[in-house]
């Protein structure tokens, strides 16, 4: 029993725990086969509380299948996906032909967007490099309302609300649709597997247009997400990192009160990750 009040004391104060796959843990359900360990190896409360930003991490360790994370009811937490959407959009895309493959070019229509960088043609390579929103609005109205609905039941994506068609260029941007950082990296876990409703090709086509870096050592993808539906703005930061015969999920999520917080998506993500001992200490 006094074992059981100081994991409780411990979850309460610090929010991060290694759980192995599949284990959940919520107050007055703590079980004695169930082992937790304060992931002391981890102080990314720190590294948020430093840039004075509200958010949580998850990551997944697929070798030893642990969870480390911080900001355990967060992670639990539906959200808007933003531009991290683009993953399973690209996926549909591809699968559906509406677009042949990430080189194919769709024609800026001419109207001026937000970024001076978006107002030009694209592929899809680049479209997501950019996160051009227009481009992939394009690909949801050439995908269609029912079978983008088919394909997030198929997946089981988030809470599945697309809302109606009226809805279909912007239902990731400020619909329903809400997913949450647990599932963002059970999204990934499976997409690295190959073990979605997808083609081989599809699949292969989309883990490498996400990559941002790739050394020797390393090979990262991942994608960005911001919204300015929810108040504050919503930030992402998702992805998986293939270093040392390993692979590394993570789902970084923000609140974005101002432009500079932006970049703390990605800063903290890294630390995380070098505090596990990857990538490069620079």
């Amino acid at each position: 029993m006094k074992k059981t009040i100081l994991c409780l004391l411990y979850l309460s104060l610090y929010g991060r725990l290694f759980l192995s796959e599949n284990q959940t843990i919520q107050a007055g359900e703590l079980t004695p086969n169930i082992k937790i360990q304060v992931a002391q190896r981890l102080n990314c409360a720190s590294y948020f509380r430093e840039q004075n930003i509200q958010g949580s991490i998850i990551i997944f360790d697929r070798n030893k299948n642990l969870f480390y994370q911080d900001n355990n009811s967060r992670n639990e937490t539906g959200f808007l996906p933003a531009s991290t959407f683009k993953i399973f959009n690209s996926l549909v895309a591809l699968e559906t032909g509406v677009i042949k493959d990430e080189l194919a070019i769709l024609t800026w229509d001419g109207i001026k967007r937000d970024f001076d960088f978006w107002n030009r043609d694209y592929n899809m390579r680049q479209a997501i490099k950019y996160s051009a929103v227009w481009f992939y609005q394009v690909l949801a109205r050439k995908i269609g309302h029912q079978r983008m609905q088919e394909y997030i039941n198929k997946v089981g994506y988030g809470n599945r609300n697309i809302g109606l068609e009226k809805d279909l260029d912007r239902f990731w941007l400020s619909g329903e649709l809400r997913i949450t950082p647990k599932e963002q990296i059970n999204f990934l876990r499976r997409l690295y597997a190959g073990n979605l409703p997808f083609s081989e090709r599809s699949m292969n086509i989309v883990k490498d247009i996400l990559i941002v870096e790739q050394t020797p050592e390393y090979t990262l993808r991942a994608k960005t997400g911001w919204t300015t539906a929810p108040k504050p703005d919503l930030g992402w930061y998702v992805g998986y990192l293939e270093q040392n015969d390993n692979v590394y999920f993570f789902a970084t999520n923000i609140d974005i009160v101002k432009p500079e917080d932006a970049k703390a998506r990605l800063s903290i993500t890294r630390r995380c990750l070098q505090d596990l001992g990857l990538f490069k200490k620079k």
